[in-house]
C-alpha cells in the first residue's frame, strides 16, 4: 500500500471510515464480521481509521476498539469529539470545557482500548465553541500525549485559519466526491497551502459513484440515504451522466469506477479518501484504488467533462434529521433520551 502524510503523520492512501459497521447505511453486519473485515483491510496495507464517540453512542469506538486492539501500534486511529453531550454524558462542568474534553477523551480511550490517539477530531462546530480556546485545548492534549495531532470536520477557511494559528491542524475531515466539491475552492487549497492533510469521507458519494446504486434501489431501516435529495429516485436518474462519466474513464483505465473515484480524490497527494467498506470485494476493490494512477492530463480531462454536468441533490443535514425518530432510536438507543440542541442537526453530529 502507497504512503501519504497528513501533516506529520503516514498513513495509507487509503483509509478505512468505521461508521458503517454500527450505522447509517442499513443492514449492518454481525460484531465478529465486522472485526473480521477490519482485520483484512489491515493485511492489505490499510492503516488509517476513522470513528467518533457519536457513531452509534460509543458503539462503533467499542467495536474498533476491540478489532484494532492486537495491531494498534500498527495503525493510526483517529476519533471525534461531539460539542453537544450525548446520553449518559452528564458532566456538571459541561461537556464544552477543558475538562470535559479531557473527560470524553479519557471515555473514547477506553472504549477504543488504546493510550492516545493519533488524530483527536471535533466532530462540529457550534455557536458556543470559541475556536482558539478550543486549539488551546487541544494543544495541551498534545503535549500531554494523550493524542498526537488534532483536526475539525466541516468547517471554512477562516475556521481552519484561526485554528491553525493557535495549534497546528493535522487534518481536516469533510466530505468530498466528484458530486461533493464545495470544499474545493477554498478550504482544500488553504489545507495545501498551511501543510494540514485532508480526510475526504463518503469519496465515492455514498456509493452513488461506484454504479452499483440504481434509480429503484431501495434504502430501508436507518439508512441516512432514504432521505438525502442526492439518493431521490428523480435525482437518481438525472445524475446518470456523472456515472456513464465515470464508468467511461474505468473502462478505459482498466479499473472500477469506485477506483477511478477514489483516484480522483487522491489526486492531491495530501488528500486521503476514507471510504466505508462492509464487504472482502469491496475491501480489494477500494484499497486496490491505490495503484489507480490518474495522470495530470487525464485528471483534467475527467475533471473538464464533469464541469460540464450539473449535480442534482446534495447531502443536507437538515434532510438526514428528516428520519427523526428512526434515526435517533439508532444512534442514541431505545431511551428516547433528547439531547438539547439535537433536533433539526443530527446529521451534523452522525457525519
Amino acid at each position: 500500500m502507497k504512503k501519504r502524510k497528513l501533516r506529520n503523520l503516514e498513513v495509507s492512501a487509503i483509509g478505512m471510515g468505521c461508521m458503517g459497521f454500527s450505522t447509517g447505511y442499513g443492514e449492518i453486519p454481525t460484531e465478529n464480521e465486522s472485526i473480521r473485515l477490519i482485520r483484512l483491510s489491515h493485511e492489505l496495507g490499510c492503516t488509517l481509521y476513522d470513528t467518533a464517540e457519536v457513531y452509534a453512542v460509543f458503539r462503533n469506538e467499542n467495536l474498533v476498539g476491540k478489532a484494532l486492539e492486537p495491531i494498534r501500534n500498527e495503525i493510526i486511529l483517529s476519533s471525534k469529539f461531539s460539542p453537544t453531550p450525548l446520553p449518559g454524558q452528564n458532566l456538571s462542568e459541561g461537556k464544552l470545557t477543558k475538562s470535559g474534553l479531557h473527560k470524553t477523551l479519557e471515555d473514547s480511550l477506553k472504549r477504543l482500548r488504546t493510550d492516545h490517539l493519533d488524530i483527536y477530531f471535533v466532530h462540529r462546530m457550534t455557536d458556543e465553541i470559541e475556536i482558539e480556546e478550543l486549539a488551546e485545548w487541544f494543544g495541551e492534549l498534545i503535549k500531554e500525549g494523550k493524542i498526537l495531532g488534532w483536526g475539525l470536520s466541516e468547517v471554512d477557511e477562516k475556521i481552519i485559519r484561526r485554528a491553525n494559528s493557535v495549534t497546528p491542524l493535522t487534518a481536516i475531515e469533510s466530505e468530498y466526491s466528484m458530486m461533493a466539491r464545495q470544499w474545493e475552492q477554498n478550504e482544500i487549497s488553504t489545507c495545501e497551502e498551511l501543510g494540514i492533510g485532508f480526510m475526504a469521507y463518503s469519496p465515492m458519494a455514498g456509493g452513488l459513484l461506484s454504479g452499483k446504486i440504481q434509480s429503484n434501489t431501495e434504502f430501508k431501516g436507518d439508512d441516512i440515504r432514504r432521505t438525502i435529495t442526492r439518493y431521490s429516485k428523480e435525482n437518481l436518474d438525472k445524475n446518470q451522466p456523472v456515472i456513464d462519466l465515470v464508468k467511461k474513464f474505468a473502462a478505459e483505465k482498466n479499473a472500477t469506477p469506485a477506483q477511478i473515484s477514489l483516484a480522483w480524490v487522491m489526486h492531491k497527494p495530501f488528500i486521503v479518501p476514507i471510504p466505508g467498506m462492509r464487504k472482502d470485494e469491496r475491501i480489494r476493490e477500494n484499497l486496490g484504488a491505490a495503484e489507480v494512477i490518474l495522470t495530470d492530463a487525464e485528471y483534467k480531462q475527467l475533471t473538464d467533462e464533469l464541469n460540464k454536468l450539473k449535480i442534482y441533490g446534495d447531502r443536507k443535514d437538515e434532510d438526514i434529521a428528516k428520519l427523526g425518530d428512526l434515526v435517533r432510536n439508532k444512534l442514541f438507543g431505545s431511551s428516547g433520551v433528547p439531547i438539547k440542541g439535537l433536533d433539526g442537526r443530527v446529521g451534523k453530529l452522525q457525519k
